[in-house]
């Protein structure tokens, strides 16, 4: 049934929280108070919202708690992961109300809000002289009876960028003696895509922290998820490879145009799609550093990443090929790691090594095919660029792009059986090995964290991302460094785990069955075994 209401707006929006929900005649403000009998329909996730499961059960968890008094969740994630269609779809399902705002002025997005709340209500020529009356009338919308409202403010950071004094004003509205925490149900939740603004609202000293309930980032999808997401999951030589060069960002699909639909479709592709200077996908590696506001020096956080898709992964190593100081890049990587452009690693077995990697495959593509032949590809000469750049994409891109899906298949999808205990922790290392005068490097250390005992590993990892298979000569090499493991590090038996492309040789599967401490993982195990 609808709940309405018949007086003005400028009384309506006057009214006291005790006299608001008293209101039961009129005919202007309609409220939904429908439910179903046989359990909430909203926290069915639509059919044509994929993958995604732990997020909306995280949303409608959040916007259907019956918890008295109005609640505030914070959302965020890089742009093209698709939360403006999770926002939609919840505003849908749960009859809430969804306003996205613009680059543009305080007055114009109080008045686009003004013009949304009107059609949301019912209510004509309603206004907002500032966001302290805005934000109170959305809260407002969660004082009629009946079940919790979504109340969401997308793009928020286009809000704060003309009000920054936003957080101030939810804060007071939400203090814990306020009339919205004392009778709205409403659930506001603050979305956006400047990961630096989203992360500083909850930060220590931010005026909301210790206010929210929610604090949801959402992700690119996982490789094995954007395997189905491509259509690739029956091919997962395919899949690894659109992966390796797009990762999961879902909105890539729609902005490539199509998929390859098989693997002898891939180059061609390429050419089409990622190669081809008319492409959406062309310039995104570039858009994606520039359209974070916190990136003062385009030029040099370029310098950086281009350095670590060349292979440097140690800050001094990066250092000494742009010819800076460790320090002075102290603040670059922090922020490339903030906006979740590079992923920070530490060793497994010593302290203060850290090593950093891209985290975001189109900027590895980007730095070291497209931007570097970009006069060329411009030139239309996208095959020959391909097929020159053969080489550095096997060696600088499969191959670390390998290694990281190696590791989380270790930490995400193999089983305790399989690895021999709990990945606590999967790592890379390196060994200092005093026989062959020089380091080891490990792609995997898997460690089982425990609080009534200390840290023990319990299995290592070689990843080969090459064209010809692994065979016995990997294995002894695992072998010769599980031996320089301290005995306080590896108190039981470490399995040795061997990732391989290209599959293994006939004399290594056969030695395997003879052995319950190798684990041999091919590309049909890493996309869907344990």
């Amino acid at each position: 049934m609808w709940r309405c209401c018949r007086l003005p707006l400028a009384d309506l929006c006057k009214l006291s929280y005790d006299k608001w929900i008293n209101i039961s005649n009129g005919c202007e403000v309609a409220i939904s108070e429908t439910a179903s009998a046989s359990g909430d329909p909203r926290l069915v996730k639509p059919a044509d919202l994929y993958d995604r499961d732990a997020e909306w059960v995280d949303l409608t968890r959040f916007v259907t708690a019956q918890d008295p008094g109005a609640l505030l969740g914070i959302m965020y994630g890089r742009r093209r992961q698709g939360k403006t269609l999770l926002l939609e779809l919840l505003a849908e399902a749960c009859d809430g109300f969804l306003f996205m705002g613009l680059q543009q002025s305080r007055v114009q997005n109080l008045a686009d809000l003004a013009a949304a709340y009107s059609r949301k209500t019912g209510l004509a020529g309603a206004s907002f002289g500032s966001w302290h009356d805005a934000i109170d009338a959305l809260l407002r919308l969660g004082q009629a009876p009946g079940l919790p409202v979504p109340v969401i403010l997308d793009e928020f950071g286009y809000l704060t960028d003309s009000a920054p004094e936003l957080p101030s004003v939810i804060q007071r509205l939400l203090s814990p003696r306020g009339a919205a925490r004392q009778r709205s149900s409403a659930r506001l939740i603050l979305c956006g895509s400047a990961l630096s603004l989203m992360k500083d609202l909850v930060s220590a000293g931010s005026p909301l922290r210790g206010r929210s309930r929610l604090e949801l980032m959402i992700h690119p999808f996982g490789y094995r998820a954007s395997a189905g997401f491509w259509g690739a999951d029956q091919d997962p030589y395919l899949a690894f490879r659109i992966h390796a060069l797009v990762g999961g960002t879902p909105a890539y699909l729609d902005m490539c145009g199509k998929a390859p639909a098989r693997s002898r479709d891939f180059d061609r592709w390429v050419i089409e799609t990622l190669l081809n200077p008319s492409s959406a996908m062309f310039r995104e590696g570039d858009i994606l550093v520039r359209e974070e506001q916190q990136v003062s020096d385009p030029a040099l956080y370029h310098a950086v990443l281009a350095t670590l898709a060349g292979g440097a992964g140690r800050r001094s190593e990066i250092a000494s090929r742009l010819g800076r100081t460790d320090a002075s890049l102290t603040h670059v990587l922090a922020m490339l790691e903030q906006i979740k452009l590079v992923a920070r690693l530490d060793d497994a077995l010593r302290d203060r090594r850290p090593v950093y990697r891209i985290a975001e495959p189109i900027i590895r593509f980007h730095q070291l095919v497209v931007r570097r032949n970009e006069a060329r590809l411009v030139a239309r000469a996208g095959d020959r660029v391909w097929a020159e750049a053969a080489d550095t994409v096997n060696s600088l891109i499969y191959g670390p792009h390998l290694e990281e899906l190696a590791r989380v298949w270790c930490a995400e999808h193999a089983s305790q059986q399989t690895l021999g205990g709990i990945a606590s922790k999967v790592q890379p290392a390196t060994l200092s090995c005093a026989e062959h005068q020089q380091g080891h490097e490990l792609d995997i250390v898997v460690t089982e964290s425990n609080p009534m005992r200390a840290d023990r590993i319990v299995a290592i990892g070689e990843v080969k991302s090459t064209t010809s298979s692994m065979g016995p000569a990997q294995l002894a090499r695992l072998e010769h460094i599980r031996q320089l493991i301290p005995a306080q590090k590896a108190p039981g038996v470490v399995r040795l785990i061997l990732v391989s492309r290209s599959g293994f040789q006939t004399e290594l599967t056969s030695l395997m069955r003879s052995r319950d401490d190798v684990v041999l993982v091919d590309m049909q195990r890493l996309y869907g075994g344990d």
